[in-house]
């Protein structure tokens, strides 16, 4: 059984890596980022069945690719503080020749990223072929991906969307972040999407909702269900709904810091909010 106290612990530690990777470099996306660190910590804590060490082949374990890659603070956080690479090269963080780009590239090597990510839209169809790779291989682990609300408004999205469930690619899960906040504005202003959930449904879907995106116990038991569903035919979406910005008061709820990074007063005033649990880098 899961130590929510743990992995709620590992959680602060994260949205601290966060505030400092785009403070160091005033530059980043923290919104986002700290909008779903509970879902990373989940995943690759408690969800995923990973293999020691890491290589592209990906067989014998599950796959995550993170097609929204401007949320890369959380996503090199949770990697390293998983044991894909040292955490004191979160200090490395969108400087020049680093490993850890602003947006995740695959030519430095970087273990636990395997598709370059940033050009919105693109990370489902590759995730697709990850899963159809799979089947191919008499593989049967998960694909998992995450995408953004915004990122939806991108063409290529429904294309997949719908040659998964043409092609019965039921070996994936899908996880939206509904945060309802792009880098213009809210979603809803920007382009207005209708119901997710009857637009993956009408598309052949199975779709799972997590009310509370902020939860670890929600989203553990919300990817369960999802998992639980896999294998019957249908690919599954997840719509999690989550606060752009949760856990640092004055980033929550609002697009301003999509893609903005705190001076060092909102810096100091981010990390008091968020003691140090595990240790800085």
């Amino acid at each position: 059984m899961a130590d929510i106290q743990k992995l709620e612990a590992l959680v602060t530690q994260v949205r601290r890596d966060i505030l400092r990777q785009v403070h160091k470099v005033n530059s980043g996306h923290p919104g986002g980022s700290l909008g779903c660190a509970e879902f990373f910590v989940a995943l690759y804590q408690e969800v995923m069945d990973r293999k020691e060490g890491f290589n592209m082949d990906g067989i014998g374990e599950d796959l995550f690719f993170l097609s929204n890659g401007h949320i890369s603070p959380v996503f090199y956080s949770v990697l390293a503080r998983s044991g894909y690479f040292p955490v004191d090269e979160l200090n490395t963080f969108r400087l020049l020749d680093s490993r850890l780009q602003g947006h995740p590239t695959t030519h430095e090597g970087l273990p636990g990223v395997r598709i370059a990510s940033g050009s919105l839209g693109q990370g489902l169809s590759v995730a697709l072929g990850a899963a159809e790779a799979k089947k191919l291989n008499n593989c049967n682990y998960t694909v998992y991906s995450l995408h953004g609300d915004g990122e939806l408004q991108e063409g290529q999205n429904w294309e997949a969307i719908m040659y998964a469930s043409a092609n019965k690619i039921d070996n994936i899960i899908a996880t939206i972040d509904l945060n309802g906040q792009q880098i213009d504005g809210s979603t809803d202003d920007v382009l207005a999407m209708g119901s997710m959930r009857a637009k993956f449904e009408a598309f052949g879907w199975i779709v799972i909702d997590i009310k509370e995106g902020n939860n670890i116990a929600a989203i553990l038991k919300g990817l369960d269900e999802a998992k639980n569903h896999t294998g019957n035919g249908k690919p599954v979406c997840v719509l999690m709904h989550t606060v752009m910005g949760n856990g640092v008061d004055f980033m929550m709820h609002t697009h301003a810091w999509h893609g903005k990074a705190p001076n060092d007063e909102q810096l100091a005033t981010g990390l008091a909010q968020n003691p140090e649990t595990i240790g800085d880098y």
